[in-house]
């Protein structure tokens, strides 16, 4: 499978599922016991799966919103992890 297509099919996976597969493919590397090519392909994926999730889960912050009273009102604005983090 070429490399474009690779990202396509783990772009395509729920986040749910791509993060089953890192879990997965870390515990793998762990062990210790895969010869190193495999390991390397192994680490390449886990690399692929770590950007997709990061890549998903900033889309999800940016689509959350808040509610936020100003001047007694309930105003929505748009969710800002660093702001929330202070």
């Amino acid at each position: 499978m070429s490399e474009a297509k690779d990202w396509a099919a783990l772009e395509s996976l729920p986040f749910e599922e791509a993060l089953r597969k890192l879990e997965e493919t870390v515990q793998i590397l762990e062990r210790g016991d895969v010869p190193l090519e495999q390991a390397i392909d192994l680490f390449e994926e886990g690399m692929r799966l770590a950007h997709v999730c990061g890549r998903k889960l900033k889309r999800a912050e940016q689509q959350v919103e808040m509610l936020v009273k100003r001047n007694e009102e309930w105003v929505r604005e748009p969710f800002d992890p660093e702001e929330a983090a202070d």
